[in-house]
């Protein structure tokens, strides 16, 4: 204990990494950004940071001017950097950027505190709950413009291991029959036994989105996100009292102070806050916790890789108990493979909780050379 308690951190380094896919319906507008931490004793530690388009150089570039607050000083001391970075860098006015960049750096420290101790992180939060995480699919329907082709896409996503999947029936129309009926061709196509969940995405008034979660209730639905903005908490609450559907949202929420007002305001039954944005692993399991009094369940964001931030979200889940389920991208399996070593495998709907040290997972360092950032084209 006191040998690893000596510890110094000695670098850090961001990589944003261009995820490339063979399969030619999967195609994919995003970059990671993975961290990777080093100490003195010579562990590393790895963590993710979320990214936006057009927006991923600058929160690298957050990650390099954290630096000062981090060489030469002892990785166990998580929370005294995520304050001081709260306190002095930001001066109590965090933005999106910046918690991302936190949040990716705070997981890396994790992951060599775990490796350091030789246990699991979830070990160091509690100790796990449950063995294996179960997942939904994301990331497989782009494209899809019609409800036969939606059909299609899902039943690829089940034939892969999933039993629940996300659509975005508001994407392709604005036609309230047209929504009902990808929602009705998806749910004949993978049967009675398959989770569907509607991502709403803020597109419809609050007036068609209760229309709509009404007529789409005979599906057997397991979740409505975002049906309307999360700006105005007043008025997603009532929606979600005007429809039988439970409601998520949280995504573009930043830590634990911006939840708390949806729990005051009952505006949603789930939450989704991503590890890689949220501010990291411990504001994640304090998100987590604020909401369980509220009986309030929590399923993860993950718009991001299937390496390092889903490896700090399934630590988070395997010991929190108001844990739901994660998102999972289809589309991203192929990068995130090429680049880890050991990679998560999905089986009948569900991840295993890794045993290893750390965050469970290990980057190959040199296969990210295979990825480099590629300039987007303007929308």
């Amino acid at each position: 204990m006191e040998f690893n308690r000596s510890m110094k951190i000695t670098g850090i380094k961001p990589f944003l990494v261009r995820p490339l896919s063979s399969n030619p319906n999967w195609t994919i507008q995003k970059h990671w950004l993975l961290v990777k931490i080093e100490t003195d004793l010579g562990i590393e530690g790895w963590g993710e940071a979320f990214t936006m388009k057009y927006r991923e150089r600058n929160i690298a570039q957050y990650i390099t001017e954290l630096a000062p607050f981090l060489l030469g000083t002892n990785p166990f001391h998580i929370k005294g950097f995520t304050q001081k970075v709260f306190n002095h860098f930001a001066e109590r006015r965090g933005g999106v950027d910046l918690y991302c960049a936190m949040s990716g750096i705070e997981q890396a420290l994790w992951d060599i505190v775990g490796k350091g101790l030789g246990v699991p992180v979830y070990d160091l939060l509690g100790g796990p709950l449950r063995d294996k995480i179960r997942v939904y699919a994301n990331g497989y329907s782009r494209g899809a413009n019609t409800p036969e082709k939606m059909a299609e896409r899902s039943l690829e996503a089940v034939k892969l291991g999933f039993t629940a999947i996300k659509l975005y029936p508001f994407l392709n129309t604005e036609d309230e029959n047209t929504v009902v009926e990808y929602v009705r061709a998806v749910r004949q196509a993978v049967g009675p036994d398959v989770d569907i969940l509607i991502d709403i995405w803020r597109r419809p008034s609050p007036l068609q989105a209760i229309r709509v979660a009404r007529r789409l209730e005979e599906f057997n639905i397991f979740w409505y996100e975002e049906p309307v903005s999360s700006d105005n908490l007043d008025v997603l609450a009532d929606v979600r009292r005007s429809i039988g559907l439970p409601v998520v949202t949280g995504e573009c929420f930043y830590a634990k102070s911006e939840f708390r007002n949806v729990l005051e305001k009952r505006a949603a039954d789930i939450l989704n806050p991503d590890v890689a944005s949220c501010g990291g692993i411990l504001e994640l399991k304090e998100i987590a916790a604020m909401a369980e009094p509220y009986s309030v369940l929590i399923a993860p964001h993950n718009w991001n890789s299937t390496t390092m931030a889903l490896a700090a979200t399934i630590q988070v889940a395997a010991m929190i108990p108001n844990f739901l389920i994660v998102e999972y991208f289809v589309s991203f399996t192929e990068g995130g493979n090429a680049i880890t070593l050991r990679p998560f495998k999905i089986e009948n709907g569900y991840i295993r909780v890794p045993t290893k040290p750390g965050l469970g997972l290990e980057i190959n360092e040199e296969a990210l050379k295979d990825f480099p950032f590629r300039e987007y084209p303007p929308d």
